[in-house]
């Protein structure tokens, strides 16, 4: 077996884990990587969606290994409740480059302002990807529905990006939002300047996780 057959998250980084019966993919922390077996700490915004997982159902865990993304097919075998709840994973077969290509998310605090209602929601990213966003923000007016189109104004290192995008969903958390957008008919050019920024932050995530 090579050694990329093997190749598995590092402890302390996050992975994005898809629910394959159900299409949907949320974010963990690792918390144990081994040739065999991973166990992961689902984020709390997961757990606050209520999506849960049960033993026996059919995973796939991506990761950044270096300037590419990693994947490998798991299942679960335990999950533990509570407190701290955490998903105890059988890998199911050797790592792989992944194939996917718009998905890659990192954990990024951004200032963002999104114009709505006459005025604006400002706040914080909760994460990035070149295909959306979630944000924090001051709430103002009555909040945007579901495919109600926006803009999402962001400041990067290399330059400021006003992005046209879509509400996926909204919850409301007293005077603030979460909201999710997804962005809509960006130039290439403008999803790899995003993907270039994700990269970048899951790097310094792995290099102070190996500190």
């Amino acid at each position: 077996m090579s050694e990329l057959d093997v190749d598995r998250p590092e402890q302390s980084t996050t992975a994005d884990v898809t629910l394959v019966a159900r299409g949907i993919t949320v974010t963990a922390t690792v918390e144990e990587s081994g040739v065999s077996a991973l166990v992961l700490r689902p984020n709390l915004d997961t757990l606050a969606q209520g999506t849960t997982v049960k033993d026996g159902d059919a995973v796939e865990v991506y990761w950044v290994r270096g300037d590419e993304e990693r994947m490998l097919s798991a299942a679960v075998s335990r999950v533990e409740t509570g407190s701290a709840p955490r998903w105890h994973l059988l890998v199911k077969g050797p790592s792989e480059r992944s194939q996917r290509r718009r998905t890659v998310r990192a954990q990024v605090e951004l200032s963002v302002r999104i114009p709505w209602a006459g005025g604006a929601m400002v706040g914080q990213t909760i994460d990035l990807s070149e295909s959306g966003t979630r944000v924090v923000v001051d709430g103002w007016g009555l909040p945007p529905e579901p495919g109600d189109p926006v803009n999402v104004a962001l400041t990067l290192d290399d330059g400021d990006l006003d992005l046209p995008a879509e509400v996926v969903w909204q919850r409301m958390r007293g005077a603030q939002w979460m909201i999710a957008v997804r962005f809509t008919a960006l130039p290439e050019r403008v999803e790899d300047q995003l993907r270039r920024r994700v990269f970048q932050i899951l790097r310094e995530e792995r290099a102070r996780a190996n500190d």
